[in-house]
Order: structure tokens, then C-alpha cells, then sequence
């Protein structure tokens, strides 16, 4: 009886295996098409790509269709299922379909100057074109398999992505949304009021502006001297009109003490003469009795004459 188990337990074991190795081609290739579908899904994913900050310069080269949308527009909600769609078709026309989020990346919203959602850009080469069509999946093959873009006016190159202006203006956007982020982390984590944010940005502003401004002064001294400074002759010609100065204080000093000099004089003339408005003794006239100045002049000149007389007579 235990052989006849034993017979049993190992025809048994045979049949499984043998059922097993006819099984096995068809789980093989099961497998296959399962990896080939995942795959194929995968494929479908990455058929939208997203540009950010980091790789943007990637659309320079080659044919692109790049959508800036934001999740919270209704708009582009809207939109997203048929740019997927038509993301599909990319790889077979040879083009990238791609996607900016501009609350994620500021500083694309920047140098696109993005100011409306969603908003399409054709770029074909570096040179980029505004989409201003019906925003359909065929219409979109149509615009790009018919190369409707060629009638579009491009942008200009003073307002191209590359350019030193759009470059700023990129910079631009991302110190804004720093600065809103900032905002936001000290209202809401450190639990400062709204306006004592906002002084606390003031002074901010104050002191870089007042700091920046010191530093170009110091910058602009330094490559453009001013050529009064760096004149050798300089300091000898400051200190030639300093001493002319000098010179021409000390002149009219002794000028306003030679007019002092001269009323002084005047003065005692003056007084003299008072004094001889008087008696011919020499004593001063009674009140009332004065004479006036001719009359006092032809009264000493008179005076003068009777004494030269007796002197002669004597």
C-alpha cells in the first residue's frame, strides 16, 4: 500500500509538471504583452514634457508647442485634455508638446510675458510665435502640419526669451514671488502682522537702495575719475587760489581799517571845527547866539587878518 502511494504521488507530480512546461509559452508571451502595453503607456506620459526654469534653453532647438497654464484657471482646466490629446500626435509629427505651470516657475511667466491663460507658443528654431487659433486638437495638427505658423507675425527680437531684457524681467518675477513666499512665512509661521511685514520689507527696500546707490557712487569713481581730481596740477592750483584768497582778505582789511583811519580824522576835524564855532576868545556863545558856518568862517578868516596886523605894527 505504500508503494502503491508512492506510484500515486509520483504520477502525480509528472502530470503537473508536464502541464506546467505546455503552460509556459503562453504566461511567456502574456508577460511580453504586458511590458509591451506598460511601455507603450509610458511612452504616452512622457509624449508631454514640462519646461522649467532649468531646461527651458532645450526649446531653442527643434519645433515646440508650449502651453502656460495655471491649475486654478478654469480655462486651462478645460484645456488639459485636449493638449494631452494632442500630445499624442507629437512624436509622430516631429514636434515637442510641452507645458508651463507659471505659479511653479515665475520666472518663465516673466521672460514669456505671460498676461492671460492659457496662453500657446509656437517656437521653431529659436524664433517663437503667438498661438491666436481655436484651441482644438485639430487645430492644433493643422497649425503645425500645415505650417500656418509661417503667417504669424514673429517676436521681436528685443523681446525674445534669450534677451538681456527678458532675462531681466525674469529676474524681475522671481524676486517678486521670493518676496510674496517671504510674505507669506513670516504671516503665517512666524505669526507677524500684515503691516509688520510690510515695514519690515520697507526698510528693507530703504537700506539695499540706499546701499546700492553708495556702491555705484563708489563704482563710477573708480572707472570715471573726474579729471579735476586726477590732474597732477590740481592741488598746486587749489593751493595757488587759497593763497590768493588769503591775499585779497588781508587787502580788504587793511582797506576797511584805511576808511576807519579817514573817518576818524574826519571826526577830529570835525570836532575842531565845533569847538571854533564859538567866541573869538575862544569861549563857547551863549545860547541862541550861534552863527552859521559861512558866518564863522569869514569871522575867524577876519580873526587871522587883525592879528597878522599887530604883528606887523609891533
Amino acid at each position: 500500500m505504500a508503494c502503491s502511494l508512492t506510484g500515486s504521488t509520483v504520477g502525480s507530480t509528472m502530470f503537473s509538471l508536464t502541464r506546467q512546461t505546455k503552460h509556459r509559452p503562453w504566461i511567456c508571451c502574456l508577460l511580453m504583452v504586458m511590458c509591451l502595453t506598460s511601455l507603450s503607456v509610458s511612452a504616452k506620459r512622457d509624449s508631454l514634457r514640462e519646461v522649467t526654469d532649468g531646461n527651458w534653453e532645450e526649446i531653442l532647438a527643434g519645433e515646440w508647442m508650449i502651453e502656460f497654464y495655471a491649475p486654478w484657471c478654469p480655462a486651462c482646466q478645460q484645456l488639459q485634455p485636449v493638449w494631452k490629446e494632442f500630445a499624442d500626435w507629437g512624436e509622430d509629427m516631429g514636434v515637442n508638446i510641452a507645458k508651463v505651470d507659471v505659479t511653479d516657475q515665475p520666472g518663465l511667466s516673466g521672460r514669456f510675458i505671460i498676461t492671460s491663460l492659457p496662453t500657446i507658443y509656437h517656437c521653431k528654431d529659436g524664433v517663437f510665435r503667438k498661438y491666436q487659433g481655436a484651441r482644438t486638437k485639430d487645430d492644433f495638427l493643422s497649425f503645425v502640419d500645415e505650417q500656418k505658423w509661417k503667417a504669424v507675425e514673429p517676436v521681436s527680437s528685443w523681446f525674445a526669451p534669450s534677451s538681456f531684457l527678458m532675462n531681466s524681467m525674469s529676474a524681475l518675477f522671481k524676486l517678486s514671488m521670493f518676496i510674496r513666499r517671504c510674505h507669506n512665512y513670516m504671516t503665517e509661521h512666524l505669526g507677524i502682522p500684515v503691516w509688520g511685514s510690510y515695514v519690515i520689507f520697507g526698510l528693507a527696500t530703504l537700506f539695499s537702495g540706499l546701499a546700492l546707490g553708495l556702491l555705484l557712487v563708489f563704482i563710477a569713481d573708480f572707472v570715471f575719475p573726474s579729471r579735476r581730481f586726477s590732474s597732477p596740477d590740481y592741488y598746486q592750483k587749489k593751493q595757488t587760489m587759497q593763497q590768493a584768497r588769503l591775499l585779497q582778505q588781508q587787502e580788504e582789511e587793511h582797506e576797511a581799517d584805511g576808511e576807519e583811519d579817514d573817518d576818524e580824522e574826519e571826526d577830529e576835524q570835525d570836532d575842531v571845527w565845533r569847538r571854533r564855532r564859538g567866541s573869538p576868545e575862544g569861549r563857547p556863545e551863549p545860547k541862541g547866539q550861534g552863527f552859521s558856518d559861512e558866518a564863522l568862517r569869514k569871522r575867524v578868516v577876519g580873526n587871522r587878518e587883525e592879528e597878522e596886523e599887530e604883528e606887523e605894527d609891533t
